[in-house]
């Protein structure tokens, strides 16, 4: 029976509140809370809002879930996607062995056999080529405890700094954008602000479907303060447009612009805190420091009916989203892929800071310029643990030598086998795979060969060189590939640490045995490492505490300080939000001002006058940028006239490893989609459900059509789930020269019926 995705989510709403209530529904298994159920408690396995799951136990089996009443984040709720989320673990796609190419085919193959092939294969590129042609290639989904092992191994051990990470695709513009603007990484601000807001600021993000338990939370506010207002800037109608009070659609790449125009309004308008301003701002042009006069210059090219030219817009609404954005008394902005993926996703990352700046809208309730991650664990992980080619533990960098002799202390090896320099980063790295420069990669709960840009271009290096892949889940597009197929633990087989969003680190517990011979990933790194040679740094982790209670030794004194969220406290709470120093520390809802305890101990003369000291800056002052308004770096033109976009959709995740495995959401979304504009589709002689041909100049999609009003005219809009309607093989793989992220986000494409 088809269901089409209005009766899906309609039919699974009621069965979703109920879960989250502890209760069932006629027709659902009558047992299911029975008092045989032990409740355990975890985090959600899908994007990085960390909401709190209770996963249901019975015969040593995962039976049911429910949402966690208690995590201040869901309150209990759960979004589709995680109301199905215990089934995965018994997926019939489940990896339970390990497997060895041999003669273009995976066979199983013992542990043992498994590990000594990659141990000695990797020892002898490592000795032949040097460390460097070595790669691990790690995931925003890892643990914490999980990432933390593989980099000890790389970097401490083989000794390379090609350590990289599926993040690097989706967050590092945010990353580039907090640490240029603020002079630290991640949000200065918590959830706890949504709820104490007077606007909404969201710019290229589909909240509703990519987030939609952050989504429920403005819905409801809103609902009870009907004064509350939401503007939102990007191309495309999303589901979240029904709560919007002021939609702005820019042509794709071009909504810098925008934004440097409503900061000019703002300050021409009287909107900006000038005290705040003389007492906590700077400014620069790139890495030159200017004055707010030359600030004033230069946004002086940037009228609204300037900037409504160069993105396409309505130079009324700009003036109409800087007047609601100012006259607000607080303001909290959301942004997540929309603005990271391009090649000037850092510079946009900044022009949503510099209104917060110029306006005074940070360091008090309800105001934050707040990143929405995309994975559960791309700010514990990998931000905050190091999974990058440029960062080590604790937000601290490879380019400082006593970062990595701090580094190396704790993991008791030499410290100059930490190189220097930074590796390679995700796109640098594929590619040097494909050119035969990297021989041996080892690749962790991630699907590069679906994922990457421009895919095509970087499956013959994975086929050409030794690659091995830890993975919970065969086949995929990446395991295709690899000599060696180690099988993961997945969620609820093994216990550790989720970093979410709002700097909060969350407890999971491990509930039932991993299936067949599956490993903890943690546990894989460590015997391979042992097998390498590296018994003395590795044989002393026997339970994920080990690892964790070492970890945040890395992290005292640095400003996302866990000292106090140990494994005992942890597994009480519902997280603790960093920086919390000491197990009596209650976790710091703002920082860079009081109540932060690096703010609180700074001498008094620092902070006289002032109200926020950003300590990451030399003189504790944060940056307002004058960035150039590029657009992308594929623009439309006659032979290529329209842009290509691409996203998430609500019932699917990823590249459907998990979401795939589940019957009810591949009945509401079957196949993927190209949406196309009614306008467009007219001109085309395109019907709905027709067959059509994408094509871009790295390749072409043959997928069918929905004609629908949600991307504007001259745009497509493709989700990025399916492996057999593959949209990365159309993306482009320039990246932001600060971030090194790619620009999925836009590029050049031509459209025909098929």
């Amino acid at each position: 029976m088809t269901v089409n995705r209005r009766d899906f989510i309609k039919s699974t709403a009621a069965a979703m509140a109920a879960a989250s209530i502890g209760v069932t529904l006629p027709g659902t298994e009558r047992k299911l809370f029975a008092d045989t159920m032990t409740w355990h408690k975890t985090v959600c396995r899908y994007c990085g809002v960390g909401c709190g799951i209770m996963l249901g136990k019975r015969d040593n089996k995962v039976v049911a879930i429910k949402g966690d009443k208690e995590n201040t984040i869901n309150q209990g709720h759960l979004c589709v996607k995680a109301f199905f989320l215990h089934r995965v673990i018994y997926a019939k796609t489940r990896l339970t062995q390990p497997l060895i190419k041999k003669n273009g085919k995976h066979v199983p193959a013992t542990w043992d056999e498994a590990l000594t092939l990659v141990a000695s294969k990797f020892n002898e590129i490592r000795q032949t080529h040097g460390p460097d042609a070595l790669a691990f290639y790690g995931s925003g989904q890892a643990e914490t405890e999980e990432t933390y092992m593989a980099n000890k191994l790389f970097r401490g051990c083989i000794g390379t700094n090609n350590v990289d990470g599926n993040p690097r695709l989706c967050m590092a513009s945010a990353v580039g954008g907090y640490l240029a603007s603020f002079g630290k990484d991640e949000p200065i601000g918590t959830y706890e602000d949504i709820e104490k807001t007077d606007l909404f600021f969201l710019v290229g993000t589909n909240t509703a479907e990519a987030h939609p338990i952050v989504f429920k939370r403005l819905v409801e506010y809103k609902n009870r303060n009907p004064q509350v207002k939401i503007v939102i800037i990007d191309p495309r109608k999303t589901p979240t447009d029904q709560i919007a009070d002021l939609h702005i659609f820019p042509q794709p790449g071009y909504d810098l612009p925008v934004m440097h125009a409503m900061a000019k309004v703002l300050i021409d308008e009287g909107y900006i805190d000038e005290d705040y301003i003389q007492n906590q701002v700077a400014f620069a042009d790139n890495d030159k420091a200017i004055t707010f006069d030359e600030f004033k210059t230069f946004l002086e090219a940037y009228t609204p009916e300037a900037a409504a030219k160069m993105a396409n817009v309505d130079a009324k609404d700009i003036v109409k989203a800087a007047r609601l954005f100012g006259q607000a008394k607080t303001a909290m902005s959301m942004w997540t892929m929309g603005l990271n993926q391009r090649t000037r996703g850092v510079w946009a990352n900044n022009l949503v800071h510099n209104l917060h700046l110029l306006t005074g809208k940070l360091g008090v309730p309800g105001s934050d310029s707040f990143s929405l991650t995309g994975q559960p664990n791309a700010c514990g992980g990998v931000r905050e643990g190091g999974g990058l080619s440029h960062i080590l533990p604790g937000h601290r960098v490879v380019g400082n030598a006593d970062h990595r002799a701090a580094v190396a202390k704790v993991w008791g090896v030499p410290a100059e086998r930490i190189p220097a320099a930074p590796g390679k980063h995700t796109v640098a790295m594929f590619e040097a795979l494909t050119k035969g420069e990297i021989k041996g990669m080892y690749v962790l709960c991630t699907n590069p060969a679906h994922s990457l840009p421009n895919a095509s271009k970087y499956w013959p290096g994975m086929r050409d060189q030794f690659l091995v892949v830890a993975e919970s889940f065969y086949p995929s597009a990446t395991t295709d590939y690899a000599d060696v197929v180690l099988p993961a633990a997945f969620w609820g087989e093994k216990e550790g640490v989720y970093g979410c969003t709002e700097r909060r680190s969350q407890h999971m517990e491990k509930v039932v045995e991993p299936m067949g011979e599956a490993r903890w990933d943690a546990f894989i790194i460590r015997d391979l490492a042992i097998k390498m040679g590296f018994e003395k740094e590795f044989a002393k982790y026997q339970t994920a505490e080990d690892i964790w209670s070492e970890y945040i030794t890395l992290t005292k004194g640095t400003d996302m300080d866990l000292t106090g969220a140990t494994y005992a406290r942890l597994k009480k709470e519902r997280g603790l939000v960093w920086p919390v120093p000491s197990e009596d520390h209650p976790g710091t809802y703002k920082r860079f001002t009081k109540g932060d305890p690096l703010y609180d101990a700074l001498p008094a003369e620092k902070k006289q006058g002032r109200r926020m000291y950003f300590y990451g800056k030399p003189d504790g002052r944060a940056t307002v940028f004058a960035r150039p308004a590029k657009g992308p770096e594929e623009p439309v033109d006659a032979e290529y006239p329209f842009a290509l976009t691409t996203g998430r959709l609500l019932e699917h995740w990823h590249t459907l490893t998990m979401t795939g495995t589940i019957p009810e959401l591949n009945r509401a979304v079957p196949k993927a989609f190209a949406e196309i504009n009614p306008e467009d589709a007219r001109k085309l002689g395109i019907a709905d459900h027709d067959l059509v041909v994408v094509e871009t100049r790295r390749g072409k999609l043959e997928i069918p059509a929905r004609v629908i009003d949600r991307p504007m005219a001259g745009t497509i809009f493709i989700p990025m789930h399916w492996r057999e309607w593959m949209v990365n093989v159309l993306t482009i793989d320039a990246v932001d020269p600060g971030s090194k992220e790619p620009e999925y986000k836009v590029c050049a494409a031509k459209l025909r019926k098929a």
